[in-house]
């Protein structure tokens, strides 16, 4: 029975801060000692003085915890300046309760609680001072421990992101080097052999070029948006091989690539994204526009067409580019889908903002 209601969290940290009021009582009693033989631990000053420590470190702490957890949902966490203003607020609260509780002991209910004291003023500032001190205490003590569960969970947050990007990194290097798209690839070699052998040797050197990026940046997560688009420039070309004027592909990037990152292969899985779940033909060609906005995002945009999926769709592809942006930036990856238009926005990453990877955790 008691195994099972100590289980309960809230019965647990009631149980761990009533034992420090015992503490902090028996310690506070310990060190005063008083002429009046009825001064022991059950008369009416110790009563008093056990209710108001109860009173005090309950309600302090409790009101200390939710001002640390209210900076602690703010974007960054719990830093210095935050950790001030809750143990600021806190003081607000404790100091005209600590000051009401011993005023009233000491002049308002002095025949009950018979405080022995020759100099009740001199009284009152001992009790609302070490009121104080012992209330500072525990609030430095709340927030220390606030601050070090946040980076433990800041820690677990890290390696599950780490994680998430590994296996991120595999499922994008499986997709790419799958034995579908190469063996469509070679089809199409097959078959510009026998048409146009000139044009044969742009598209092997353009494959050859595609799985050369994939296999030297299989150990990057996220590479210069110049490399990407390199890297869609030569896959745009085997698209429009394959898919001749059945697709057409624009990209208008107006940041300078080199200063900006994105993750690896992003930019071919939407392309592939579009072309998988999307009708396209001569008749009614398919149209992708890749453009930047400003120097904030990269916009990745096709007609819509949807053509009925054999098995329902996963959006697995999209779903792996949300989470590796989430190591990044705080920044999310939209989606939209009207008009006639899917259009997919990521944020572009700085070069120089990559150096600090923790900024996406709060």
């Amino acid at each position: 029975m008691m195994r099972e209601l100590f289980k309960n969290k809230a019965l647990r940290k009631f149980s761990f801060r009533l034992l420090v009021v015992l503490l902090i009582f028996y310690g506070v009693k310990l060190t005063i000692s008083h002429d009046d033989a009825n001064d022991g631990f059950f008369s009416p000053a110790s009563l008093f003085y056990f209710c108001s420590a109860f009173l005090l470190v309950i309600h302090t702490w409790e009101v200390n915890d939710w001002l640390v957890k209210k900076q602690l949902k703010k974007p960054g966490g719990l830093d210095i300046p935050r950790s001030v203003k809750a143990l600021a607020g806190t003081f607000a609260f404790l100091a005209p309760v600590a000051a009401i509780i011993y005023y009233l002991g000491l002049y308002v209910l002095d025949d009950i609680c018979q405080i022995p004291a020759e100099d009740k003023a001199l009284q009152f500032r001992i009790d609302w001072l070490r009121a104080m001190l012992l209330g500072f205490g525990i609030m430095v003590f709340n927030v220390l421990y606030f601050s070090v569960k946040q980076k433990k969970d800041l820690e677990q947050q890290m390696t599950l992101l780490q994680k998430e990007v590994m296996t991120s990194k595999y499922k994008s290097l499986k997709n790419q080097i799958s034995p579908h798209f190469l063996f469509n690839s070679l089809n199409t070699l097959t078959s510009l052999m026998y048409e146009d052998r000139d044009l044969a040797s742009d598209f092997v050197t353009r494959l050859a070029s595609s799985y050369r990026y994939i296999l030297d940046n299989k150990e990057e997560d996220v590479v210069s948006l110049e490399k990407e688009l390199n890297f869609l420039d030569s896959f745009i070309f085997m698209m429009n091989v394959r898919h001749s004027d059945a697709i057409f592909i624009e990209t208008n990037v107006g940041v300078s690539p080199l200063e900006y990152c994105i993750p690896t292969l992003s930019l071919q899985m939407l392309v592939e994204n579009a072309m998988k779940h999307n009708f396209f033909s001569k008749e009614q060609p398919m149209y992708i526009r890749v453009y930047t906005v400003g120097k904030i995002a990269l916009v990745v945009e096709n007609t819509l067409r949807k053509r009925e999926p054999l098995t329902e769709t996963t959006q697995l592809g999209i779903t792996n580019i949300q989470k590796r942006y989430t190591f990044y930036t705080n920044q999310e990856v939209t989606i939209e889908d009207k008009d006639g238009l899917f259009k997919v926005t990521m944020p572009l990453l700085s070069r120089k903002a990559l150096k600090s990877p923790l900024v996406a955790i709060s």
